[in-house]
Order: C-alpha cells, then sequence, then structure tokens
C-alpha cells in the first residue's frame, strides 16, 4: 500500500465504474425487480452485463432485462443486504428443482452437473 495519494491515482480496490448495465429483472405486477443472484460460495449479488449479447448468452434470450448504470443498481440491491456486484458473470448453474413427482429417474453424469464458475440464481 502507498503511504502517499496522488490525486491522479486510483486506488487499486477501487475498480472503475462500469457505467450503463444491462440488468435482469424479474416482472412484477406494477414493476420490475431487479434479480438477485448467488456466487458459487452462496454470497448474494447483483449483476449487470456490459452487453445484451452477454446477459442472453449467460441467461438467455428469454430473459428480461432493463439499462441501470452501476450505482443504481448499488442502491437498488443495498437495502436488500446485497453489497457486491458482479459484472458479466460467464457461466451459470441450473435453477434448483425440487423431488420429481413424474417417477422418471433424475438425470445422472453430464447432464446432471451444474456448471458454477458465475452467479446463479438466488
Amino acid at each position: 500500500m502507498c503511504l502517499f495519494q496522488y490525486d491522479d491515482d486510483p486506488e487499486p480496490e477501487e475498480p472503475d465504474p462500469a457505467g450503463l448495465l444491462y440488468v435482469p429483472v424479474r416482472p412484477g405486477t406494477h414493476a420490475v425487480a431487479a434479480r438477485v443472484f448467488r456466487t458459487p460460495l452462496g454470497s448474494r449479488t447483483a449483476i449487470g452485463f456490459t452487453t445484451v449479447d452477454r446477459l442472453i448468452a449467460t441467461l438467455g434470450a428469454e430473459q428480461p432485462w432493463t439499462r441501470l448504470s452501476e450505482p443504481v443498481l448499488r442502491s437498488l440491491a443495498e437495502p436488500l443486504g446485497v453489497e457486491l456486484l458482479t459484472v458479466d458473470p460467464t457461466l451459470t448453474a441450473r435453477a434448483a428443482t425440487g423431488p420429481r413427482a413424474s417417477g422418471r429417474p433424475a438425470r445422472t453424469g453430464a447432464d446432471a452437473r451444474d456448471v458454477g464458475q458465475g452467479a446463479r440464481t438466488a
């Protein structure tokens, strides 16, 4: 850590602002709400994408989204106790499902594995 502060040098711990992000939302009755996800270690995180193509590649074309700036997304997530913001997560896990009522066997092998390098739905 540097002992001297310079006006033109940003702190290494402070990332550059992400600007406008494509934020996945959940439609509601009167408005939409930003979706909250979990990291592979279980921490809650808000997520945003720098391009709509990255959002579609990760969450699918059916995922509704809105444009929000990084500070606005952080201010929406803060009252929920969400302090993390993940920009451009690349991989997600499948949504959890309950026990199968149909009597069909559960998937095994490669089909049953989930990928968890990015954020996943909470």
